[in-house]
């Protein structure tokens, strides 16, 4: 219930009589966060127990009234409150890889829960920002590249955490694709990019019932997001009818009093230094009106009151990093984790023939969950790659070795009987960033975006490359947040694991999935190129960005550029086949229907995947789009007949001239299969 926006509205009478028994400055009041610049300083410095949001930060409340206030705890990967305590997820890239939206509705669940436990009210982790480029250093704080799949796996989480009575906010409003230039850049893009590609999977999340939505820092052709009128007044609250309220990115979402609560921000977070005082005197001056002071109050006050009823047994600490919520993200590790090459099924490894196991490279042993900007999740463990293979395979003896003498790591490779490397990025490489004339209000972020390479590092390559043929009972796990370049050393080793950042338990994903008692289900959540140069281009350190229409998968399918790896690959231990397909379009919906066979030795998961091409259409259009997805499990010779459905609204594309999204009525290619490959597809057409 808490999810509808029906719901929601129905308090609208209840917060509107409040409203009108609060003066301007106590509605004034509701709209900005209650911790000083101070306090929050002080909580980076003071001592080794506290971080950032290390307890939720509070903003607005009116005692009198009996309205709480908004008690913020951010995310993605867990709840960042606390210390030692927090169930650490997988970051959401590696949840975009299961491509599962009931478990990621179930990690929702978890999440709110631990959020009451804590104190909190609201959960500021649903990011569905879609990365432009890979090398967005917070891009694994998403789930994907492609705007359908991030609607739907954003739209999950909303579910699972609003069903526990929290309030979810969604980020960040809009077009927030870069770390460097995240506070300067002015990102500009046609108006069908806006709304195709950019848009979408926000409305999807707003349809969804999401409560809160937060503005982001960067400007919008040449708005600051936070201030922005078209994106907050026109398109979010007028045209999408968002019934919720707008809080601003931290401390730097807002600049300019004025501006700020014209363009319809509803709160300054988490420290009020351009509202309140200031506010209100605007208001005085007429430099704003006050019906705009009337609608944050009514937003603020509907939405906490919709969400207010916790009982006292809801907010049991013992919930938070409990068994459960641990065995979920375990299960999310090991659904997510993609394996992408596995030439001669070198793997799974064979318990009883490992005898002796080498792992290479210095994140073996490193516990890397992700950055550690303002996504970090504190738990009271982290199990690591080196740890994971000890424990589920514990009669190897496992040899661990970083790896910068590349004649000893040849040696010990040539005398086990397997070799892992383990490779790629942690929060050194990539993550929030804060330039130096911010960094004195937080600390915590140092990891930026990848500007120098979409590759590994030139040791970690050298390393793969002098070593990796060494013994061809090989393996390389990737670790990091987006998509890792794998042409200068993939012929070296025999397999490929893309992990991820696995979260808490993800040495213990990445162990069983090495030897088997695990079946890789995971499926690339981009598209891999062959060079970096077929990804659109991005200027890192910039004021100006100008975004395509076409990036990901479909501006190389548009170009006719044969990917690497496709969108949506990944494979399993057995083998499937998809069969006697067969589509329709009816009502208000189209869908397609196939047989799913598990013609292997083994019990696995596929994951089926339903584009839509536009080879018809009057305008350009990419050759196809993810418009659906489904999980099957199947044991050894199982069939099933699955069936994808989705809204026709979905296929229609922005007409600029009569600034409103139309349906096409032509013949549509449709398809089902694997992956966006075409030789993984079966292809069919309808007509609208």
């Amino acid at each position: 219930m808490k999810c509808t926006k029906k719901y929601r509205l129905s308090y609208t009478q209840r917060a509107q009589k409040i409203a009108d028994s609060l003066t301007l400055e106590e509605k004034v009041s509701l709209m900005g966060g209650n911790v000083t610049l101070q306090d929050m300083i002080a909580d980076l410095t003071a001592d080794s127990n506290k971080h950032y949001n290390y307890i939720p930060y509070p903003a607005g409340g009116i005692e009198k009234a009996d309205i709480p206030p908004v008690l913020f705890c951010d995310g993605p990967r867990g709840v960042v409150c606390g210390t030692g305590k927090s169930t650490c997820f997988p970051v959401s890239m590696l949840r975009g890889a299961s491509f599962d939206t009931e478990l990621e509705e179930k990690i929702g669940h978890a999440i709110g829960k631990e959020v009451l436990a804590y104190g909190g009210n609201l959960f500021a982790g649903v990011c569905i920002n879609l990365p432009y480029n890979p090398g967005w250093g917070r891009s694994q704080e998403t789930y994907g590249e492609e705007s359908f799949h991030l609607g739907e796996m954003g739209s999950a989480l909303i579910r699972g955490v609003q069903g526990e009575n929290v309030i979810a906010c969604i980020k960040h409003f809009a077009f927030n694709q870069m770390e460097i230039s995240r506070f300067k850049v002015s990102v500009d893009c046609d108006k069908r990019t806006e709304r195709e590609v950019f848009l979408p999977h926000f409305k999807r999340c707003i349809d969804e019932g999401a409560a809160c939505v937060m503005s982001s820092y960067n400007l919008y052709k040449g708005i600051r997001c936070g201030h922005h009128d078209y994106l907050l007044n026109q398109v979010l609250k007028k045209e999408w009818g968002f019934d919720g309220f707008i809080m601003s990115d931290f401390i730097w979402g807002v600049k300019d009093t004025v501006e700020a609560a014209n363009g319809g921000q509803n709160m300054e977070m988490s420290c009020t230094q351009f509202f309140g005082r200031k506010l209100v005197e605007a208001v005085r001056e007429g430099k704003v009106s006050e019906t705009k002071i009337n609608d944050a109050a009514l937003r603020i006050l509907r939405t906490l009151l919709a969400f207010e009823e916790v009982d006292d047994k809801e907010r049991d600490e013992s919930i938070i990093g409990c068994k459960e919520h641990i065995a979920l993200a375990l299960q999310s590790a090991r659904e997510g984790i993609t394996l992408i090459k596995n030439e001669d099924r070198v793997l799974p490894f064979e318990k009883n023939s490992i005898k002796r196991l080498v792992v290479l490279g210095k994140l073996g042993e490193k516990e890397v969950i992700g950055d550690h900007g303002s996504s970090q999740v504190h738990p009271a463990y982290i199990v690591t790659p080196i740890q994971g293979i000890a424990n589920v395979s514990p009669k190897t003896e496992v040899i661990y070795y970083s790896g910068e003498n590349l004649e000893h790591a040849k040696k010990l490779a040539g005398e086990a009987d397997a070799v892992v490397f383990v490779v790629g990025y942690d929060y050194d490489d990539e993550g929030e960033y804060i330039s130096e004339d911010q960094n004195d209000s937080y600390t915590g972020a140092i990891g930026g975006d990848r500007t120098d390479s979409l590759g590994l590092h030139e040791d970690e390559i050298e390393l793969l490359n002098e070593v990796g043929p060494v013994n061809r009972n090989s393996a390389a796990i990737l670790i990091g947040g987006n998509m890792i370049m794998m042409e200068e050393w993939k012929d070296s080793v025999s397999a490929v694991i893309m992990a991820y950042y696995a979260g808490m338990e993800g040495g213990t994903a990445m162990a069983e999935i090495l030897f088997g008692d695990v079946n890789p289900s995971g499926k690339l959540p981009y598209v891999i190129p062959f060079k970096e140069t077929d990804l659109p281009q991005v200027n890192w350190d910039t004021r100006s960005q100008w975004y395509d229409y076409y990036h990901g998968y479909a501006k190389l399918e548009k170009e006719g550029i044969k990917p690497s790896v496709p969108y949506g690959f990944g494979l399993s231990y057995t083998a499937f086949e998809v069969k006697k397909p067969s589509f329709k379009a009816e009502a208000e919906m189209i869908s397609a229907a196939c047989d799913v066979t598990n013609i292997g030795e083994r019990a696995g998961t596929e994951v089926v995947q339903m584009y839509v091409g536009f080879k018809n259409s009057s305008v350009d259009r990419p050759v196809k789009l993810l418009r659906g997805f489904k999980r099957v499990e199947l044991e050894p010779k199982e069939s099933k007949r699955i069936s994808i459905t989705c809204p026709i609204e979905q296929l229609s594309r922005f007409n600029p001239e009569a600034n409103r999204m139309e349906l096409e009525h032509m013949e549509y290619e449709i398809y089902i299969g694997t992956s966006s490959a075409n030789e993984d597809l079966i292809s069919g057409t309808f007509r609208l």
